[in-house]
């Protein structure tokens, strides 16, 4: 298995915990969308491309890590994580979609690299935006 696929876990209100498979590469469109007991997600050094919406409402996520290897955060990516409270965006990280972080309303801190152009109207109200 390459990827998560579209829509793969779509509303699944059930699932509490993920750990991918190091063989994939991509999270592909609304993986996990509306997954909203999800609080934790292990993404391996495989994945290069978080989708458009790959997390989008995911409502009990807290935190998540992302890899080096990553180097595309899709659009909506993690609209309306409302528990998400910091996130780190590693150097790798070459482009981020439009509203990728809108509706995230407990997000505090934004950690991106310095050269890196992220879409302002997406960042929450009160978010600090930390260029590294």
């Amino acid at each position: 298995m390459t990827e998560i696929g579209d829509e793969a876990f779509l509303g699944c209100d059930s699932l509490t915990s993920v750990e991918i498979p190091d063989s994939v590469t991509v999270i592909e469109f609304d993986a996990f969308n509306w997954c909203t007991s999800l609080t934790s997600v292990e993404i391996p050094d495989s994945v290069t491309q978080i989708g458009t919406r790959a997390f989008k409402g995911c409502t009990s996520l807290t935190s998540i890590e992302i890899p080096d290897s990553v180097t595309e955060i899709g659009d909506g990516a993690f609209y309306e994580c409302t528990s998400l409270t910091s996130i780190e965006i590693p150097d790798s990280v070459t482009s981020i979609g439009e509203n990728a972080f809108v509706g995230c309303s407990s997000l505090r801190t934004i950690e991106i690299p310095k050269g890196l152009t992220i879409d302002n109207s997406g960042i929450p109200k009160g978010c600090k935006v930390i260029r590294r």
